[in-house]
């Protein structure tokens, strides 16, 4: 049985429709983020969970129980906002404890289950101290322990470490992870950034207009997009639009206007007439220029723009009639950052052109 079942979910807000007819399965100790823009039906899908927001079709089912119609505080949840909403006139343990004596525990209960999740959490020590005094990362984390304390069958994330500066909430994403792992909770994280919810999930599920575009584990999402929406969401994409030639390999179209010589694609895969691939910037080999670049999966341009990443160098480089396709290199294949001006050459392997569905490249345009 999955831990949470959500069935056509939609949600109308006059005539804004933020979700249309969802359908998700979350299993029972999964690390599941819902990803995607501003306005995709994220948060508002979260909200629906948490019972702040009733649906205006569908159901959802938390244990194979259907919560549709329960208020928040019967549903059996905890959540976490992306402020903490930490009480500021209690201290560290009487925020935890606070569900706890909610729910009319014993004293002794309270002070051992407390004790446990500011264990979990590596606070056992700041059990005295009030909001103020501690530090983002350790407010959010007492958050977390106080959503913990009170044993529900599901955790769900706002947005969790989006107040946290990036060496912390790189931190954080480890202790998240940890904490998770540990209790072994379902677990449902909102998140605008896709490092985050790469790193953390086990599985994500994609929104765009509404909709769930896909649901994977982060290495899915990445190398096998189901359509052209998910492919330039997660990470960097290079898509080039193409036509089959007659030797059953592909020719990238033209920008309008040009009259270059065609830029030959033999991909691993791929039957349509026409096609959109997506290419992977770090899958793209990168050399100085000088020779004639091979016929097939390769290509000569001009650096447009470099700048150093730490972890390599990112670059931007014209094709002349093919638009641009951008390139993340490692600092091996340079003595120095290249400058704007230079000639290189790429390449690639049949296995890196990934053809999206028809309907993708439908619309397509050149890299």
């Amino acid at each position: 049985m999955s831990a949470i079942e959500i069935h056509a979910v939609a949600r109308q807000f006059g005539e804004l429709k933020a979700l249309d007819g969802v359908d998700l399965a979350i299993g029972q100790g999964e690390f599941f983020s819902l990803l995607g823009p501003s306005g995709c039906g994220k948060t508002t899908l979260l909200n629906i969970i948490a019972g702040f927001l009733a649906p205006s079709a569908g159901r959802v089912a938390i244990g194979g129980r259907d919560i549709t119609a329960l208020p928040p505080h019967q549903r059996d949840i905890g959540m976490v906002f992306q402020n903490y909403a930490l009480f500021p006139h209690l201290n560290v343990f009487d925020n935890v404890a606070y569900g706890l004596r909610v729910r009319k525990s014993g004293g002794d209960a309270i002070r051992k289950r407390v004790g446990d999740m500011l264990d979990l959490v590596r606070l056992s020590e700041l059990g005295h101290r009030m909001p103020h005094q501690l530090s983002g990362g350790q407010q959010q984390r007492v958050a977390i322990a106080r959503a913990l304390a009170i044993s529900p069958q599901v955790l769900l994330l706002d947005e969790p470490l989006s107040n946290l500066d990036a060496k912390l909430r790189k931190e954080m994403q480890a202790e998240l992870r940890r904490m998770q792992r540990d209790v072994g909770i379902t677990t449902v994280m909102v998140t605008h950034d896709q490092e985050e919810a790469l790193g953390l999930s086990d599985r994500i599920g994609i929104l765009g207009r509404g909709r769930l575009q896909q649901v994977g584990t982060p290495l899915q999402l990445y190398r096998q997009p189901a359509n052209r929406f998910v492919a330039e969401f997660v990470g960097q994409a290079n898509l080039i639009a193409a036509r089959r030639e007659a030797n059953g390999g592909y020719a990238a179209l033209h920008h309008a206007g040009a009259s270059q010589a065609p830029l030959h694609l033999l991909p691993a895969h791929g039957s349509a007439d026409e096609a959109l691939f997506l290419l992977r910037p770090e899958r793209i080999r990168l050399a100085p220029g000088g020779a004639a670049a091979p016929a097939i999966n390769a290509a000569s341009g001009i650096v447009r723009d470099a700048g150093y990443t730490g972890a390599g160098i990112h670059i931007t480089v014209a094709l002349a009639g093919h638009g641009e396709l951008a390139v993340d290199a490692p600092e091996s294949a340079f003595a120095a950052i290249p400058a704007p001006g230079s000639p290189v050459q790429l390449s690639w392997s049949a296995q890196d052109l990934v053809p999206l569905p028809p309907e993708a490249g439908a619309a397509g345009s050149a890299a």
